[in-house]
């Protein structure tokens, strides 16, 4: 699932690509032009050369470049289970020989989910003769377990199998939150490494502007409740639909879905079954033309379904929310929540739970000066903890400390 900044999506990798370019290195990213929010082609395929600044944006004089290789892929992503498995395991296929062009290599640098493409990388790391490090974006296969996606048993134990493998295999372990070490660490992992999802502070300016995105949509003079992001099954949107019915009473409160997803028709569906007239939905926006979106807003929505293993992750949207110097309703519990909590950056209510959604909306439509607040401590938490800067150098100090293991 990988995204540049001018598409819509995570672009974690983008951005952590273009910071070690900065600093000289060259990064050569194989990915496939399906987008994992909508399942469709995005980009064609072939090859993209984004040549980086020392600065770290586009200039005539770069210090490094990133390469980035879009491959064949069996397209059918969201038609069921067994097509999701085909896109997995042609992308495994087509990436590996796509791997094999590229030269000089000092480090393979795999990802999951899907888990299936850490074996190619391993293969390839292999063969090439450098070190392996294994990211571990989510814990697969046991949130599709835990989802109900994944129930055959002889393919979770498979898998099981190949995510030991993997964790065993790596020179080090790479992960986004600090609520999968334990994970990794008990089913093999050696080295694990937390740098944690978090956000650009200059593609969030503090005086961003919002007034020509709220007249575009028609929403001046009401209070914005703003989810950004995937609508897939995980993301429990339903439960906000039925939050938005027990406020239509509210003119002022509207709540806006922007992105994509497969479940996204069925909610537009729910929504109009309700007569929500207070609900918006919107076509998802590239990372860097977010700025006015979430500037737009009033409060953000960041929402899981109340399955037990999602206390675990760092969802990076909260990120970009607080970075905006948005107040969060947060309907996820565990490390984030802690984030958000201690940071005092907003309302943390339990998933799955549309009057406590309800409630918490009305609160912050209610008291201006406490979303302002708690939208000005969460802008400052990832200012001193979340900078994605930061984390980028810590990132780099990684991979450079690995690839040189095979300079020795």
């Amino acid at each position: 699932a990988f995204a540049a900044i001018d598409e819509p999506g995570g672009t974690r990798h983008h951005e952590l690509a273009r910071h070690l370019a900065a600093h000289g290195h060259r990064v050569t990213v194989i990915t496939s032009p399906i987008s994992y929010l909508t399942g469709k082609e995005q980009t064609g395929r072939g090859k993209q050369v984004e040549r980086v600044s020392a600065r770290g944006d586009s200039a005539a004089s770069p210090a490094g470049e990133v390469t980035i290789l879009r491959t064949y892929v069996y397209p059918a992503l969201h038609r069921s289970f067994v097509h999701r498995v085909l896109n997995f395991f042609s992308f495994m296929a087509a990436s590996f020989l796509a791997g094999l062009t590229v030269r000089q290599v000092d480090l393979v640098w795999g990802t999951s989910p899907p888990i299936f493409q850490g074996l190619t990388a391993w293969l390839l790391a292999g063969l090439k003769r450098t070190p392996f490090l294994f990211e571990v974006r989510d814990l697969w296969p046991a949130f599709a377990v835990q989802v109900g996606v994944l129930r055959q048993p002889l393919l979770i134990r498979a898998s099981e199998a190949l995510e030991g493998f993997l964790y065993r295999r790596a020179g080090q372990v790479l992960v986004n939150s600090p609520g999968f070490v334990e994970h990794v660490l008990q089913r093999g992992g050696r080295r694990v490494e937390v740098v944690p999802n978090g956000a650009d502070m200059g593609m969030f300016p503090a005086q961003a502007q919002r007034d020509e995105f709220r007249r575009a949509q028609g929403l001046e003079g009401k209070f914005v409740v703003l989810y950004a992001g995937a609508h897939g099954l995980s993301n429990d949107l339903g439960v906000a639909l039925q939050a938005a019915a027990m406020l239509k009473d509210r003119a002022e409160i509207v709540f806006v879905f922007l992105g994509d997803g497969k479940e996204k028709p069925a909610l537009q569906e729910q929504a109009a079954r309700l007569g929500l007239a207070n609900v918006r939905f919107l076509p998802p926006l590239a990372k860097q033309d977010m700025a006015p979106a979430l500037a737009a807003a009033d409060a953000c929505l960041a929402i899981l379904k109340p399955v037990p293993l999602y206390a675990t992750v760092y969802p990076n949207k909260v990120f970009d929310y607080m970075a905006a110097g948005k107040a969060v309703i947060l309907a996820i519990p565990g490390v984030i929540r802690q984030v958000v909590e201690e940071a005092g950056a907003g309302i943390a209510i339990p998933p799955g739970d549309a009057t406590a959604l309800a409630d918490a909306v009305r609160r912050l439509a209610g008291d201006a000066e406490l979303t302002r607040r708690m939208g000005e401590r969460g802008r400052a938490c990832v200012e001193a903890r979340f900078n994605r800067v930061d984390l980028a150098e810590r990132f780099r100090n990684v991979v450079e400390e690995m690839a040189a293991q095979k300079r020795r």
